[in-house]
């Protein structure tokens, strides 16, 4: 039996894995995950910031008391996990008005007499579900026999609408190869008002990470535009889910580093390159990009893959502040009396940009507290509902680039980090720095 500083160790720990997790790539974190005792990873599957990818991993990768726990857990905001609401809400709802008659009339039969095949199926699907999934779910109630390679090719000659593809990640339990054929679509496709529905619901269902989401979406606008979805009321990212796909993103751009020549040309030809992003950037950087194409409105400045890819690129602008700024920057190190009293200051630093979020990465003391936005935004009762969401996007990207930068493809230098991240008072850089320089590392700075 655990006693209750093993208890407490183990809770701390699954708390700054799970802050780690998020700027780790698919493979550090399944390593990291392997990791992790019997206590720790209980915690970890609990634990309120779990990030979307990291559900996906444990659910694909983890046992059954892993898969317990998450369907326990409160937070894992939509995702219809064993034991958590999913898309029963789509199945109380009514059919149409007149839809089996219309269904009869295009099929030439009545979808009673027998299962549905995949052409019919697959017919029927491209006639319904331009917008949203609600008309598809219902023609996926009847009775059909789906053989996934068919539809593979199918959606390869004429692409599903958003509406059926998103109906079809719900429901239809598909493999693998399937799931990511639906997010490829031809480069001269016109993007309607849902054309991100199924991406954002693969990765919500537990389907895909966000970096195979990345690597398997085309045409490479739409995983630019996926990097920054602007607000709407619909199908959305949540903020986790927002930062969890920026993340990805910008390692895919990684290789173009901050030169402004490669990201002109990287905007240059995406508008009509067909294939996936990391395709493109790897072009753009070895010098041999394909003849730019699509539509010239796209890459405008005004135009939304013109502001997505600025939101992607590198800033080199610091806020502007003078001594304020530095005072600002100082009293990072120095918390207050009381943490609403920190959060009020660091809140109004904010609005008055003295500070970013990235500047709270870099600055603010101890590390643990700089990853986790509720020390300086404040708690809020929903995971997805901080006011300040720019803050949380940049101070997301600022670790993302210094984890980059500092520890790299070494699962090593990973796990130390989050070993040492509980206990450790200095800053994030000041961690990194002594866990790639071999130092010690100890709970002072």
């Amino acid at each position: 039996m655990s006693t209750a500083v093993e208890d407490r160790n183990s809770r701390r720990l699954a708390w700054c894995v799970a802050h780690v997790l998020r700027h780790a790539p698919d493979h550090i974190a399944r390593d990291l995950l392997g990791r992790l005792d019997g206590p720790t990873r209980k915690y970890l599957c609990r634990d309120e910031w779990l990030p979307a990818s990291a559900v996906t991993l444990l659910l694909r990768h983890g046992s059954e008391e892993d898969r317990r726990y998450i369907a326990r857990n409160p937070r894992v905001v939509g995702r219809p996990l064993p034991g958590l609401p999913g898309p029963a809400r789509y199945a109380r709802r009514r059919p149409p008005p007149g839809l089996l008659p219309v269904l009869r009339a295009e099929l030439g039969r009545d979808p009673a007499d027998g299962a549905l095949t995949t052409a019919e199926l697959t017919a029927l699907l491209r006639r319904h579900g331009r917008h949203r999934p609600r008309v598809p779910l219902h023609i996926l109630r009847l009775p059909y026999d789906l053989d996934p390679g068919l539809l593979h090719s199918e959606h390869a000659r004429q692409p599903l609408p958003p509406g059926s593809a998103e109906a079809l990640l719900l429901v239809a339990d598909l493999p693998d190869e399937t799931v990511r054929a639906l997010l490829a679509e031809p480069a001269h496709r016109t993007d309607g008002p849902s054309w991100h529905r199924p991406a954002v619901r693969a990765v919500r269902m537990g389907l895909l990470t966000h970096e195979e989401l990345v690597d398997c979406v085309a045409p490479a606008r739409r995983t630019l535009l996926l990097g920054h979805l602007p607000e709407h009321r619909s199908l959305r990212w949540t903020l986790p889910e927002q930062a969890g796909m920026q993340t990805a993103v910008d390692r895919a751009l990684r290789p173009l580093g901050d030169d402004p020549r490669l990201w002109s040309e990287l905007l240059r030809h995406a508008p009509g390159f067909p294939g996936p992003l990391p395709e493109l950037v790897a072009a753009v950087a070895g010098g041999s990009p394909p003849e730019p194409g699509g539509s010239p409105r796209e890459a405008s400045p005004g135009g939304a893959l013109a502001r997505a890819v600025a939101r992607l690129a590198p800033a080199s602008v610091d806020p502007s502040g003078g001594v304020e700024r530095e005072l600002a920057l100082a009293s990072l190190a120095v918390p207050m009396d009381t943490v609403e009293e920190d959060v009020r200051w660091v809140r109004d630093c904010l609005d008055r940009s003295l500070l970013t979020g990235a500047d709270v990465v870099r600055h603010k003391l101890p590390a643990c507290w700089a990853l986790d936005e509720d020390h300086w935004l404040g708690d809020i009762d929903h995971p997805d509902r901080h006011d300040r969401p720019r803050a949380v996007l940049d101070a997301r990207a600022e670790a993302d680039r210094l984890f980059a930068v500092a520890v790299k493809e070494d699962p090593e230098a990973w796990w130390r980090v989050a070993r040492t991240l509980p206990d450790f008072a200095g800053t994030l850089p000041h961690l990194l720095l002594r866990v790639t320089d071999g130092g010690s590392v100890s709970e002072r700075a």
